[in-house]
């Protein structure tokens, strides 16, 4: 399959390994025979032994292909498809060693998939897609590169990291509505709409440059917004003038600017606008796009978000924060009572930087 011959590339190019031939002789260190092509045996290069369980280098390359489905549908050029390795493989690394660490903890604590939910998966997949059993069979082969029984590895893997992941970490992580309503208060800034302004602008463009023939078009731009100004503070309609004389690109809309978070204005024309009361009109300014009279036509204090509207959110992001600290604390655990042998150690490395990176960003 062109994918997997991609995938050998992505190894090589991002980790610096080689791909061994196929052949009949006994194993080199560090590397296992594999009898996955009928008739054949093919010398694989072992990764990394996790308490004796081996990860070779055909499993980072199924892990590469399926990141690279998941990211990208489109063919890619072969420098585009290198950049994008080198930004995923090493969180790709890091996943397979730890969710091994979890696959072999649920084995420990007797999870397993029943024949009866294997059948109910392959089911729902016949059920989904219209196929017989020849069909799945067929289908799996050719788009996934799967059997029945490699597809009933997988969906026993996924169920043992969702299981051992609820029961050894998420049910043990509770937030009542107290510490919501604390988290609330201590947090209000978050839960909080800021203020808003909606405002009509006229502008007036100023010539570009610093010579005689852009100074007189200045001056003569100040005149005119003088003039402006004097029509709509004489009670003209400012939405109408807007649209007959303004060089904004709002003139479209009678100068009509915003809802805008009062927080986003620049300094300077948040302190203009502060100063004016619903309806009112400000003074002639010169901005960078030239000269500029605003109306405030409405405003909206800051509110804070009821707690009650948002207190089960609030619950959810608290409790997978912390389910996040969690699983990493558990995790720790499981390395340190692991034996985890790199046959590569710039491969050992990626993944010890990982594992920091991943423990600074919980908050562990």
């Amino acid at each position: 399959m062109q994918t997997r011959a991609l995938g050998f590339i992505f190894v090589s190019a991002v980790l610096g390994t080689g791909v061994a031939q196929a052949q009949t002789a006994p194993p080199e260190p560090g590397f296992t025979l594999s009898s996955n092509v009928p008739g054949a045996l093919v010398i694989e290069r072992i990764l990394v032994k996790v308490n004796g369980e081996l990860v070779t280098q055909t499993d980072l390359e199924e892990a590469q292909i399926v990141a690279l489905r998941q990211r990208t549908a489109q063919p890619l050029p072969d420098a585009e498809l290198r950049q994008i390795m080198q930004e995923l493989t090493p969180d790709l690394i890091a996943d397979i060693v730890d969710n091994l660490l979890l696959v072999q903890r649920g084995r420990e604590l007797g999870f397993t998939l029943s024949d009866d939910q294997f059948d109910e998966i392959v089911d729902g997949i016949k059920v989904e897609n219209g196929f017989d059993d020849d069909q799945l069979v067929t289908a799996l082969a050719e788009t996934e590169g799967m059997t029945l029984a490699t597809l009933r590895g997988t969906m026993e893997k996924q169920m043992l990291l969702q299981q051992v992941r609820q029961v050894e970490v998420n049910s043990r992580i509770v937030m009542t509505g107290t510490e919501a309503r604390e988290y609330y208060d201590e947090h209000l800034d978050e839960f909080t709409n800021p203020a808003t302004v909606t405002l009509r602008e006229i502008v007036v463009a100023v010539p570009e440059g610093t010579g005689p023939l852009a100074i007189a078009g200045a001056e003569r731009a100040a005149a005119t917004a003088a003039a402006i100004h004097a029509r709509v503070m004489g009670g003209e309609d400012f939405a109408q003038v807007a649209s007959e004389v303004s060089s904004a690109a709002s003139k479209a809309n009678g100068g009509l600017i915003g809802p805008i978070n009062l927080p986003d204005l620049a300094e300077a024309v948040r302190g203009r606008v502060e100063k004016l009361g619903i309806g009112d009109i400000g003074a002639v300014e010169r901005t960078a796009a030239g000269y500029q009279i605003l109306k405030l036509e409405a405003r909206t204090d800051a509110a804070a978000i009821p707690f009650d509207g948002i207190r089960e959110s609030i619950v959810d992001s608290v409790a997978e924060s912390r389910q996040a600290e969690a699983l990493n604390d558990y995790l720790v655990r499981l390395r340190e009572a692991a034996i985890i042998d790199w046959k590569d150690d710039g491969l050992r490395q990626i993944y010890n930087a990982v594992v920091s990176a991943r423990a600074a960003a919980s908050g562990a």
